[in-house]
């Protein structure tokens, strides 16, 4: 858990990192994986707390995020630029959004290949 504001996301970054080195993940798949948590996380701003959960079973990593406010991680992008849903679909092999506790929550995965 840490907290939603801005200057706490490269804890969530840091952690990530940590995790793929141990697991002598590509860089290419962490690259992947570090960008998915950065959209995700820059939906929010705000005194409240965010869970980061990180875990990796058969060369899989899993990251599950929120709570989020449902109506940004269903958000279109007005500007025609990227939106979250883009993003995920190129960075990640699988995500997935789930309503509870009034918040949104978002479950990645991510193949990881070993860089040895």
């Amino acid at each position: 858990m840490i907290p939603a504001e801005v200057d706490f996301r490269p804890i969530a970054h840091l952690v990530t990192g940590g995790l793929a080195m141990r697991l002598d993940v590509r860089y290419d798949d962490l690259d992947d994986l570090q960008v998915a948590l950065e959209a995700l996380l820059a939906l929010r701003d705000d005194d409240g707390e965010l869970v980061v959960s990180l875990s990796a079973a058969d060369g899989v990593l899993y990251v599950s995020l929120g709570p989020f406010p449902p109506e940004k991680v269903h958000a279109a992008d007005p500007e025609g630029f990227l939106d979250l849903q883009h993003v995920l679909e190129t960075v990640c092999d699988t995500h997935e959004t789930e309503e509870r506790d009034g918040g949104a929550w978002v479950e990645l995965s991510k193949r990881i290949a070993s860089a040895s």
